[in-house]
């Protein structure tokens, strides 16, 4: 008998549930507070009732932990130092929407290496902006699917859909459904 399925793909392990990954590394209450709050300031800012500038600022995608989180401890101190005139936010993009081959971020490959080890990536965002957070850093991210952001939009306090899916129905969609500004 002929072969029709997975002709052009790899078996890969299952993926891990939401409510796996959360309860593994739950919210605290701090981190619930902190991330409300942000949300709040962010969208009175966007809705012109905070004459704040927003700035969500930080590297093109993360891929490297130790360098993220020593980043956010910068952001941090910068974020009290000009808290009266900005609300600045860490830029904690996780994926990289390509129109070409390259590396797709680390949730998708998290050991730069083609292993597209998506569980440990998963674990891995989970982790980090549980650890922003904590810094009292806001975090920002794209969101490219349906389903990356039920890991992870819990600890988001702003969400991007980028220039390469701003006319796609399903992305309107799900912005539409995310509880980040």
């Amino acid at each position: 008998m002929n072969r029709t399925d997975e002709l052009r793909t790899a078996r890969i392990d299952s993926l891990v549930t939401p409510t796996e990954l959360a309860q593994r590394y739950p919210v605290s209450s701090s981190v619930a507070s902190h991330v409300t709050d942000s949300r709040r300031r962010i969208e009175k800012i966007l809705n012109g009732e905070d004459p704040r500038l927003l700035v969500v600022i930080g590297p093109c995608s993360i891929h490297d932990l130790n360098a993220a989180m020593e980043y956010a401890t910068q952001l941090q101190a910068q974020r009290q130092k000009h808290q009266a005139r900005l609300e600045i936010v860490m830029r904690t993009y996780f994926e990289k929407p390509r129109t070409v081959v390259g590396w797709k971020g680390l949730i998708s490959d998290p050991d730069l290496n083609g292993s597209y080890r998506v569980n440990y990536g998963l674990e891995l965002a989970r982790r980090l902006l549980l650890q922003v957070n904590e810094l009292g850093v806001p975090t920002a991210t794209e969101f490219l699917d349906m389903v990356t952001g039920q890991f992870i939009a819990d600890l988001i306090s702003w969400g991007a859909i980028g220039a390469r899916t701003t006319e796609s129905q399903i992305h309107r969609e799900m912005a539409s459904a995310l509880s980040c500004p």
